[in-house]
């Protein structure tokens, strides 16, 4: 025994050696695992925080997610504006086939909404387990092993990750939950830069438009092409598939939609329509922005819902100012796609001011330069009536004193026809004078004025102005009668040229030659097609006008395209 005592405990077995190596081996791959997993978990940070375009660094959240928990699968919800459903879902791992089998991407029901209420870690060893779990549609791989983590922006949920499915059949563990946590704290600030950014990008693409707008309107250019250049650009900007401007109808409750441009736009050209039970007429009735998830099936839209067939989010946003609302601009998107967002609509409630105080300066400078030119009406009608005229007249009283000193028959016929002359020019200069006077009165009545705010009317639904030619003695040989006949006709022939003719010019000619008053309208439009009855009707109301009076209207094609109408009438009955 004492021998025992003196040999010692002796080696350790070989077993236990082995197994304390094992286990250091262990300890050491998950150092190195623990190592390459921080590696990666930074590389993730430092990429997704390299992005500012916002759809980008979304999709590089997701994409680092799967790769740093070793999942199959994984998305990105965005909660929308509601908080209670998501607005986007960017699913990795599934392919284009399979996504388009699947059929629509989740809006936040089942277990996505779960998260969405309850926005803290939630991890599952079996996903249908979970009582908020509402199963798979066909065609979707199958899921088992869950987690998911929210994204907070600041104290704000932006949205949620959800991985599944991890390699191995493994079970997602604690350190998963921290990798992700950490992941979507970082995602947080990353989020928060891009949407700053986009945002300031959104800011200055408006204020361009704005100030792009507001030059072409002060620098004299007609007002439609002017909303056209909105519209268009305001659709761009806005990413939206339709765009409208709809203006108020002074002194009544109804709207004019003058301008649509997009999808589904024919129903919204060159329509008047009542403000109430109308989107437009909401946005005036509430006298700021507002906005439709689904125009189609908005209550506010009692009024020929039909007319919003395919399209879906919504918004308008008044134009105006202090001094009173100009008119409505309306965006629409498909009924498939995303509803506008909030920072999107922020610049647009901007914009709308802007382009109403725009309109409104456009107006003014129009003013000033229509006093302008009154004043050198006024002003060249005193000359004409102080200097020509007299001079003229003197002339005349000369040549005819003149007249009795001359024995020749053929000089003294000669002279009379000089005196008739001078007579008939003298008329001329005058009615130019009442012409051009008639025209410093707003409520001026002669036949010159009003036929030339009758072309300037009509050119805000042409788009274009027509050329306009005036002779004769219009203020004066043409009787009231026959004036207010005229302009109807004028007024009427240019509402079909707008409506019918999809004419780039027109020229509009108004004569007085002998004793009879002449109305010519041309356009370069398509010609005379089959049209509809109310078209016919326009043309039977100008003929009645015309054989009234007992005239004649022509309208026949030009031999160069479109459409040549002559209104043909005597002065006096019998002339």
């Amino acid at each position: 025994m004492g021998d025992d005592a003196a040999r010692g405990p002796g080696p350790l077995p070989r077993l236990r050696l082995d197994e304390l190596l094992e286990e250091l081996q262990v300890r050491i791959d998950a150092v190195r695992g623990t190592r390459d997993r921080l590696q990666g978990l930074l590389e993730a940070v430092l990429s997704v925080g390299q992005e500012l375009n916002l759809s980008q660094v979304l999709r590089r959240i997701v994409e680092a997610a799967v790769v740093l928990v070793d999942a199959e699968y994984g998305a990105l919800g965005v909660i929308g504006d509601d908080r209670r459903r998501l607005s986007q879902f960017l699913p990795v791992g599934i392919s284009d086939d399979q996504r388009a089998r699947i059929g629509d991407l989740p809006s936040g029901h089942g277990l996505l909404g779960e998260l969405i209420r309850h926005p803290e870690p939630l991890r599952l060893p079996e996903l249908a387990a979970h009582p908020a779990s509402s199963g798979f549609p066909a065609d979707h791989p199958p899921m088992h092993t869950f987690v998911g983590v929210p994204i907070r922006v600041r104290e704000d949920v932006f949205g949620n990750l959800y991985l599944t499915q991890k390699r191995g059949g493994m079970d997602f563990d604690d350190e998963d939950v921290a990798v992700l946590q950490t992941l979507g704290a970082a995602a947080g600030v990353a989020i928060e830069n891009a949407r700053l950014y986009e945002e300031v990008q959104l800011r200055e693409r408006w204020m361009q438009l704005s100030a792009e707008f507001t030059g072409s309107l002060l620098s004299g250019s007609a007002e439609m092409p002017v909303l056209r250049l909105m519209v268009e650009r305001a659709r761009e900007i806005a990413a939206a598939d339709l765009g409208l401007v709809a203006l108020v109808i002074p002194g009544s409750d109804e709207l004019h939609e003058t301008l649509a441009l997009g999808q589904n736009a024919a129903p919204h050209h060159d329509v008047t329509l009542p403000r109430r039970g109308t989107f437009a007429g909401a946005a005036l009735a509430a006298g700021k922005l507002v906005t439709s998830d689904d125009v189609r099936k908005d209550p506010r839209v009692t009024y020929q819902p039909a007319r919003w067939e395919g399209l879906g989010p919504a918004v308008a946003v008044p134009i105006g100012t202090r001094d009173g609302v100009r008119g409505v601009l309306t965006l629409a998107r498909r009924a498939e796609r995303q509803p506008f967002a909030s920072a999107e609509l922020v610049p647009l409630v901007g914009f709308a001011g802007q382009a109403a105080l725009a309109l409104e300066l456009a107006d003014r400078h129009r003013d000033a330069e229509q006093m302008s030119l009154l004043e050198d009406r006024d002003r060249i009608a005193r000359d004409l009536h102080d200097l020509a005229i007299q001079r003229l007249f003197a002339t005349g009283m000369t040549l005819q004193s003149a007249q009795r000193f001359v024995q020749h028959p053929e000089a003294s016929e000669r002279l009379m026809r000089a005196v008739d002359d001078l007579d008939t020019t003298i008329k001329i200069i005058r009615s130019t004078i009442f012409g051009l006077r008639e025209q410093e009165s707003p409520a001026g009545g002669g036949l010159r004025v009003r036929t030339v705010r009758a072309v300037e009317d009509a050119a805000r639904v042409l788009g274009f102005t027509p050329a306009l030619r005036m002779e004769g003695l219009l203020d004066v040989d043409v009787p009231a009668p026959v004036a207010d006949d005229a302009v109807a006709v004028l007024g009427e022939a240019l509402t079909n040229v707008a409506r019918h003719a999809g004419a780039s010019s027109a020229e509009v000619a108004l004569v007085v030659r002998g004793r009879t008053l002449t109305l010519t309208v041309e356009d370069d439009g398509v010609g005379i097609p089959e049209v509809a009855d109310e078209h016919r009707s326009g043309l039977r109301n100008m003929g009645a006008r015309a054989t009234g009076r007992g005239g004649t209207l022509t309208a026949v094609p030009r031999e160069s395209g479109g459409t040549r109408l002559e209104w043909h009438v005597p002065l006096r009955p019998g002339g």
